[in-house]
């Protein structure tokens, strides 16, 4: 952003999901118990896969990697959220509005990246399973998981640094209750071509690039599954990849959905918003623990374990 023309604008005005204050106090309430459980689940999710043994598996190694990047995606937007739905006015400054467009950039594409990593461990894990340990290999984990990280912030930089040559003269206000380029753009006075060019660019080789290499693994599993004689073997191997599906398609539909929408501040470009920073956060942790059992089997025997050496505290100390 050109700096020094903008001595007379330094904030924007989030307008927010609602200017009816009983909405607003009811929203608080949703969102405020929205974030505590995304947050509670996330490190719960981080915290079984930390200290329990079972699961020293290159899937759960990009799985706690999901969970920390959920945790970042919901921090991004959902507090300001809060702030803005108690508070009169819903403003952030110039600076705090870049900064906010930068994080949900990067933790958004991380994520399609992490999600296609996980894609193909999956592939490796039912197509060549007598090969997953020598392939997925600690190595190849870490670098496939920074690699992912990596190229979010690059992306990301480049998109806000372009950003930041904007001018912006007309209205302040910005029909949404967080920063997205998108939401900038009309706001600027400035010739935004290139900016708009280099958004949709990346937009296309995150989303239809991770996409393809995420369709590419699973049409080669869908293979393998179906030359599976056994049907319970069938169905171990579907389970396996189910979880991650479901995330794959709550994020990816809800957020391409946001994008390809005109930025106008319409219920549905909020409500799509809303599903794919906030809400799917929240669920991911609920899909792979719900559907997994090894997850489900380290919870317990985590939760079981911290409940005994509470109690053994309790004891002690009477």
């Amino acid at each position: 952003m050109s700096w020094g023309n903008h001595s007379t604008i330094n904030k924007f005005t989030l307008l927010g999901l609602s200017a009816d204050l009983k909405i607003q106090a009811l929203l608080f309430v949703f969102f405020l118990g929205v974030y505590l459980q995304t947050l509670m689940g996330n490190l719960l999710m981080l915290l079984v896969i930390r200290v329990d043994s079972h699961l020293l598996k290159p899937m759960y190694f990009f799985l706690s990697h999901l969970s920390f990047l959920d945790l970042c995606f919901s921090s991004v937007t959902v507090p300001k959220l809060l702030e803005n739905l108690l508070s009169q006015r819903k403003n952030i400054s110039i600076e705090g509005c870049l900064a906010q467009a930068f994080f949900l950039f990067d933790t958004a594409g991380t994520e399609v990246c992490l999600l296609s990593v996980m894609a193909y461990d999956h592939y490796v894990a039912i197509c060549h399973p007598l090969l997953y340990g020598q392939i997925m290999n600690n190595q190849l984990c870490k670098g496939l998981a920074w690699g992912s990280w990596s190229i979010g912030f690059l992306d990301a930089l480049i998109n806000i640094l372009l950003a930041m040559n904007l001018d912006f003269c007309e209205d302040m206000s910005i029909p949404h209750y967080s920063c997205e380029l998108p939401s900038l753009f009309p706001l600027s006075c400035s010739n935004i071509s290139t900016n708009f060019t280099v958004m949709l660019c990346s937009i296309l080789l995150h989303g239809l690039g991770t996409c393809g290499l995420i369709i590419s693994p699973y049409a080669l599993i869908v293979s393998t599954i179906l030359s599976i004689s056994s049907s319970t073997g069938r169905r171990k191997a579907f389970a396996t990849c189910s979880s991650h599906l479901n995330a794959v398609l709550l994020f990816y539909s809800s957020a391409f959905l946001r994008y390809v929408m005109p930025n106008s501040g319409s219920p549905l470009e909020l409500i799509f918003s809303v599903q794919y920073s906030a809400i799917t956060p929240l669920v991911n942790p609920l899909i792979y623990s719900l559907k997994n059992d090894e997850v489900k089997a380290a919870v317990r025997r985590t939760l079981r374990k911290y409940f005994q050496y509470f109690r053994q505290l309790t004891r002690g100390s009477v």
